[in-house]
């Protein structure tokens, strides 16, 4: 095998999937847990920031749950009707995932927000509700690092930095739950913020700000997430190290005189088909060409094991149209 300058020859994109696995199991337990005493919370302190984490727990719970019919769902083996497997499924739960984070976080958190704005209400004990937010703050913290560890591992066999592999990751799981809590520790910190400054000024409308706040982020979130997905879902081309790996690959096998369409797309995490149109040398026969193309199925899955399938359609030196990427 040649070398690609990936560093992660023989690596697939992704963790096991036991991995993403314990990371979604974490983070839905976090999530639940925290759901519970931030909604205590709520009610002793009367804070609609603190409702609007509860929310946000809620949703953020609902999202695991999404995540982990994801991963199931997709792990389903290929058959007839579904020769190439049930990898996207995948991408439709995150979908959906992604949708209950805005629904269920997003919109309640807006909607509280303005509500105790407008009603300027301050009242309650608002110990409680420091208290659950410093405990959340610790679970989420830990879920945080745990996706981050499983970031930080894919990011290393391709020898590229944790935030581009964090956009590129075909494993929509661990992006998830990074962003999540990611999200879950910002909207900690408004919380608190806002019930600080209405203790201190004897003022409602700041927890109502920090409530709205808290919407905003969970909106971002939620559109990050749902474009990611949909790009997947449609059928998204590999990480740019990975394409140019797999294509370097196919150039450097003998007899290949020029590869002049190179396509890959992503069928589910971790799963790529590879199609291509390839100039052999003249002199090559049929039987020779087989060989090649043989060897050539042998190579890419050796570089990247997630290759599921491998199309190569020998083309004349003129025949080719220019260079597609998925």
């Amino acid at each position: 095998m040649t070398e690609t300058g990936t560093g992660a020859a023989a690596e697939p994109e992704r963790t096991t999937g036991e991995e993403s696995v314990l990371t979604v199991v974490v983070a839905g337990a976090a999530n639940l847990a925290i759901a519970v005493a931030k909604a205590i919370g709520a009610v002793v302190s009367g804070s609609a920031a603190m409702l609007s984490e509860s929310a946000h727990s809620v949703a953020d719970t609902v999202t695991e749950v999404l995540l982990f019919v994801a991963l199931r769902r997709g792990e389903r083996p290929a058959d007839a009707r579904h020769p190439l497997g049930y990898g996207r499924e995948s991408y439709l739960w995150a979908l959906l995932a992604a949708f209950a984070t805005f629904v269920a976080g997003a919109v309640v958190s807006v909607t509280e927000g303005v509500g105790k704005i407008r009603s300027g209400d301050h009242e309650g004990d608002v110990r409680v509700s420091f208290a659950v937010l410093a405990a959340a703050f610790v679970i989420e913290g830990l879920s945080l690092l745990r996706a981050l560890s499983q970031v930080r591992a894919g990011a290393r066999r391709w020898g590229i930095r944790p935030r581009a592999y964090l956009r590129h990751t075909s494993d929509t799981t661990v992006k998830a739950v990074t962003f999540e809590d990611s999200a879950a520790l910002v909207g900690l910190l408004l919380a608190a913020a806002g019930l600080t400054l209405s203790e201190l000024t004897g003022s409602a409308v700041w927890d109502g700000v920090a409530s709205l706040l808290i919407g905003a982020v969970l909106m971002v979130v939620a559109w990050v997430l749902v474009r990611a997905n949909s790009s997947l879902l449609v059928g998204r081309s590999a990480m740019p190290v990975l394409d140019a790996a797999l294509r370097a690959e196919l150039e450097s096998l003998p007899g290949v005189a020029s590869v002049p369409t190179f396509v890959t797309t992503i069928i589910g995490p971790g799963r790529l088909v590879v199609a291509a149109k390839v100039e052999f040398a003249d002199e090559f026969t049929a039987d020779a060409i087989e060989a090649v193309a043989d060897d050539a199925e042998r190579r890419l899955k050796a570089l990247f094991p997630g290759v599921a399938q491998v199309f190569l359609d020998p083309t004349g030196r003129h025949s080719a149209g220019p260079t597609a990427r998925a």
